[in-house]
């Protein structure tokens, strides 16, 4: 009986150390989550200047993390940004543009994605947030089952905005389906005429809680008035006050019934985009109205993403990257004063430019890394591009890409984990024109077509011109004075480099 309890215990400590060893090898690999803010500029954060609003939750990650003062998105607009992200490709390879509402997908089922990477890993994945990436194949029944998405692109788990918060319809997707949907109320939309007898923007302007220019009052939803026509579908309709406070009780619950095992979450927050309708827990915090409220209820949304990891054991095992889809923008649609209530605040900085740009507040983003026990703190100038995530977490994750993925994405592990300061050589920004960039210099392309009125009237400055445009960035970072005629020998060397990159 003695011999048989001995063998017994042994058989046990064996299972045991068994069970220990796999949850050893399952958190070797970090959680990863990528916090990836909306129309949020370089300036737009305490740690990149801001005074005028509070971010103390994104400045504590940067001290205890690296600060980028020079990494970018691809693009100057949302939908082609967060095409490279999650492809490594340059948005202009795939005639990535801003999409409508009823867009259908643009990155199609089989093509290698970062989820579907860390998925090969052994990675949970989701996204919680704004989409902005289209869904099915063309015609869209929301009342139904909607494929293909997120989930058929590599996410285990999608909870999305389909669009933006400014477009038709105002409804979550759960993993292919409305949550909350009436049978017997529903969803109709249309980008191309008006359908049904709902009030409009035009219509019933005294039902706004914001005006809009004529682009953005169609439909009205909860006061404020969209993009497109809808109708039904009014239990699943969104509050936009509550909007985040869904997003991160879904972002938490991923969190928390995965916190045994790898996960990536792409967290793309709807803040700071228009409309921007800051919940009453942060209406009136800041001296900025409605853009700086939504700017510190963002932080406030980073902060309880690393109070829940943190609270769970897991932060030392955790990749965090935090950074933005393009410039900001002050007026674009809706009257919610951000504009006359900026009070020299900066939003982009000491740059020019800002969202639909090609000067360098277009793209270059407020970014910061944070790994604690693992990333060193600091501060980082290396050039760096969103376009090279891909390649730089599968390496960490230890992933070998197939042939053809990523075409554009390099691993920058390295720089991104503050190892290295060396960035790219060379690196491409998109708006409505081309621009190439190295450490000291941006050429941007010439464009025949002249800013459009749309963007005169927002008051962008567009960086279009019908000539060449050369930027000494070590000692005008504002781009105010073009050089170009001064330096034909750097023009060649960078138009060169950007028509290989372009073919």
């Amino acid at each position: 009986m003695e011999q048989k309890n001995r063998s017994l215990i042994l058989l046990l400590l064996a299972v045991l150390f068994t069970m220990s060893g796999l949850d050893v090898i399952a958190q070797s690999k970090p959680n990863i989550i990528i916090l990836y803010a909306d129309d949020l500029g370089y300036g737009d954060v305490g740690c990149y200047g801001a005074s005028a609003v509070k971010t103390p939750n994104i400045d504590r990650l940067a001290s205890n993390g690296v600060r980028f003062t020079d990494a970018h998105c691809t693009a100057a607009t949302c939908t082609p940004s967060r095409v490279s992200l999650l492809t490594g490709t340059y948005a202009f390879r795939k005639k990535a543009a801003i999409l409508p509402g009823d867009a259908p997908l643009l990155i199609q089922p089989g093509t290698p994605t970062l989820p579907s990477m860390l998925q090969q890993a052994g990675y949970a994945t989701a996204v919680i947030g704004k989409w902005h990436l289209g869904l099915g194949n063309g015609i869209i029944n929301w009342n139904g089952f909607i494929a293909p998405g997120p989930n058929e692109i590599g996410f285990d788990y999608s909870f999305i905005i389909p669009a933006t918060t400014d477009r038709v319809p105002t409804v979550f997707v759960e993993n292919g389906k409305v949550p909350n949907l009436d049978a017997d109320d529903p969803i109709a939309v249309s980008y191309a005429a008006k359908i049904g007898d709902e009030p409009t923007g035009l219509s019933d302007p005294q039902l706004l809680k914001q005006r809009a220019d004529t682009q953005h009052s169609n439909t009205i939803t909860n006061g404020i008035s969209r993009i497109g026509f809808m109708t039904g579908g009014k239990r699943a309709r969104w509050i936009d006050e509550d909007i985040p406070l869904v997003l991160n009780a879904k972002a938490k619950d991923f969190i928390t019934g995965h916190k045994n095992q790898p996960f990536f979450l792409y967290y793309p927050f709807p803040n700071i985009h228009v409309p921007r309708t800051p919940n009453r827990k942060f209406a009136g915090t800041t001296a900025l109205g409605a853009r700086g409220d939504v700017i510190a209820e963002m932080d406030w949304l980073v902060g309880e993403i690393t109070q829940l990891l943190d609270s769970l054991g897991i932060l030392k095992n955790t990749l965090i990257i935090f950074s933005s889809d393009n410039g900001p923008v002050l007026d674009d649609g809706y009257e919610d004063f951000a504009v006359k209530l900026n009070n020299g605040h900066r939003p982009a900085g000491i740059f020019r430019g800002g969202k639909y740009s090609a000067f360098e507040a277009g793209t270059r983003m407020p970014t910061i890394t944070y790994w604690p026990g693992t990333i060193r703190p600091g501060v980082s100038a290396g050039l760096c591009s969103q376009v090279d995530l891909m390649a730089s977490l599968a390496a960490l994750t230890g992933q070998k890409l197939s042939a053809g993925a990523a075409p554009d994405s390099q691993n920058a592990l390295d720089v991104w984990l503050g190892r290295s300061k060396q960035g790219r050589k060379y690196l491409f920004e998109e708006s409505y024109t081309f621009s190439i960039r190295d450490a000291r210099w941006k050429y941007i392309a010439p464009q025949q077509t002249s800013t459009p009125d749309w963007m005169k009237n927002k008051k962008i400055e567009s960086g279009l011109a019908p000539v060449d445009q050369l930027y000494d960035l070590q000692h005008d970072p504002g781009e105010k004075y073009n050089v170009a005629s001064q330096h034909p020998e750097i023009i060649n060397t960078l138009k060169a480099e950007l028509k290989k990159l372009t073919l």
